[in-house]
């Protein structure tokens, strides 16, 4: 993981210019712009509400603020690797003229989602303040679960770019795998309303881990499990050094391949 470290400092500044440049291409020609990430967790938040609050009656504390910030989290995971997918391909022609290294797409995609995760933060915190919310003092914590989320896209999105150069269904696969992930995500409802078998199988999913760790924090003050916090990290950590190995080994042929 140092590589990627080192790769990220050296390149910082390509690295940004690629994320900035991303979320203008993303909003060019919109009404609304970049307030578009404003608008988009709301719209999901109140088909969401109307649904499971009234027709499913799911009685979860505070569940608009439940919800919202569920959505955010996962909004964050989605946006980051799938910005991903393409970032080599779109800039193919820029690669045949300049070097970089292959790894800054990838990143600047996550930098990009990072973006737009501070603007949907913000309606979070003017939702918690319309609810008039006390948030307990665990609320601190988020940054560093959001920080292990950050660590994951990238984790994701490096073999996620190298492996949709090579193989074009990559992308069709993931996009089925992030909906998936959406409705199998405690984002609309708690853990523990899955039946026993499902949750014996989900605990694994170290999304699943984030997302559950901050509705505790924000909502509830409780601080995550020794158990889940090592796991949600050494989780991440194989994924993401598996991500890079996989990247590392077919890197070298993307100017080829793309």
């Amino acid at each position: 993981m140092t590589s990627i470290r080192e790769e990220m400092w050296k390149a910082k500044g390509i690295l940004f210019n690629f994320a900035v440049s991303d979320l203008k291409i993303r909003y060019r020609n919109s009404v609304l712009g970049v307030f578009w990430s404003l608008a988009e967790p709301l719209l999901m938040m109140g088909v969401l509400f109307v649904v499971f609050s009234n027709m499913f009656k799911f009685e979860i504390p505070n569940f608009p603020i439940y919800l919202l910030l569920g959505i955010v989290c996962y909004n964050f995971f989605k946006n980051g690797t799938t910005f991903a997918l393409n970032s080599l391909t779109n800039r193919s022609a820029l690669m045949t003229q300049i070097y970089f290294p292959r790894s800054v797409p990838a990143i600047s995609g996550a930098i990009t989602a990072s973006i737009m995760l501070i603007i949907e933060l913000i309606v979070l915190v003017f939702f918690i303040v319309i609810f008039q919310f006390a948030p307990p003092i665990t609320i601190l914590l988020l940054p560093l679960i959001l920080g292990l989320l950050f660590v994951l896209v990238i984790g994701i999105s490096l073999p996620l770019s190298v492996l949709n150069v090579k193989y074009k269904d990559t992308e069709f696969i993931w996009l089925v795998v992030v909906y998936a992930g959406f409705f199998l995500t405690p984002i609309f409802y708690q853990f523990d309303m899955m039946p026993a078998q499902v949750q014996s199988v989900l605990q694994f999913s170290p999304v699943v881990q984030i997302v559950t760790m901050a509705h505790h924090v924000v909502l509830y003050g409780t601080l995550p499990t020794i158990n889940s916090l090592l796991y949600a990290v050494g989780s991440i950590s194989v994924i993401t050094t598996i991500g890079y190995l996989i990247f590392r080994k077919y890197q070298a042929k993307i100017v080829e391949e793309v």
